[in-house]
């Protein structure tokens, strides 16, 4: 089960280290590249459909693209649901439909709909009495041992006090893993690992609030999860424009052939010889069935 690999994981020496991936191929490349974990942000899926960060995707929407990484990729899958699609009724409802869909944990955070994303201004939060709800939900429904990790968008709205304070009732509540959004300073990180005595998960996004640190960093003051959320999209998003630059300067696309993944390598990524290989077995069985003449 994921989320059996996944608290394992939490327990082990290492901090893990969590890429943001969006598509089942690119979570391919990331267990191919020995991640250990991997994560689905909101913010990057949102931004896949064209949307804003807004929490306007749906649940269906969700577990569909988590049910075609998880069918595919072998490592564990945290997700992001925004603020669990509703309240703590439908916060059960989510964690239900992501334990089917295979994910190993969810992470919901106590933000105002529409929610903003955690480095913008105009946040809002919840009581946190509504936050612990949701939570008390969320651990009632699961069935399969799904890790949860409560988010506190606190900091930038009430302060980091406020922050520690929820912080603590969300792990009263049920809370498995906690989440400190939008930290400003390593000061800020080391106070809240200090004071929270639990596993915390550090969001490692680019041209936010927090400064750039690395894992390791985060390692010695105490962080068992750092997430790079949207770090692989927006290399993408980049890359695709730069090609798409190239394309309608020069109408070629030979002077981009080297920076291309090739047609075989992405072949082997996605084991394209064995689905060949189980249709020639296939056919030749069939063919020595007797025939209907």
């Amino acid at each position: 089960m994921t989320a059996t690999t996944l608290r394992s994981l939490i327990k082990g020496r290492k901090i893990i280290v969590a890429p943001g991936v969006f598509s089942p191929s690119v979570a391919l490349l990331a267990q191919e590249a020995g991640f250990e974990c991997a994560y689905f942000s909101g913010a990057g899926f949102a931004n896949l459909l064209g949307l804003p960060d807004l929490g306007v995707t749906t649940l269906s929407e969700v577990a569909t693209a988590v049910n075609a990484i998880t069918s595919i990729s072998k490592i564990p899958l945290i997700v992001d649901v925004d603020t669990g699609f509703g309240e703590a009724v439908n916060a059960a409802r989510t964690a239900s439909e992501m334990e089917r869909v295979g994910a190993a944990a969810i992470q919901i955070e106590d933000q105002v709909m529409p929610k903003r994303c955690g480095h913008l201004s105009g946040k809002e939060v919840i009581d946190p009495s509504e936050m612990t709800k949701k939570i008390i939900a969320i651990r009632s429904a699961r069935k399969r041992g799904l890790v949860i990790i409560a988010r506190t968008d606190a900091r930038s709205v009430e302060g980091i006090e406020s922050a520690v304070k929820r912080a603590k009732l969300y792990l009263k509540a049920g809370a498995d893993i906690i989440f400190p959004e939008a930290l400003e300073t390593r000061k800020e990180f080391l106070k809240f690992s200090q004071e929270v005595k639990a596993p915390l998960l550090a969001n490692m996004t680019e041209f936010g609030k927090t400064p750039y640190l690395t894992a390791s960093e985060f390692a010695t003051m105490g962080y068992r999860i750092v997430i790079f959320p949207v770090t692989a999209f927006r290399m993408a998003m980049r890359a695709v424009e730069d090609c798409f630059r190239e394309l309608s300067l020069r109408g070629t696309q030979r002077g981009l052939l080297r920076k291309m993944m090739t047609r075989s390598e992405f072949n082997r990524l996605i084991n394209y010889h064995e689905y060949e290989s189980m249709d020639e077995r296939t056919s030749l069985e069939a063919k020595r069935l007797p025939s209907l003449q």
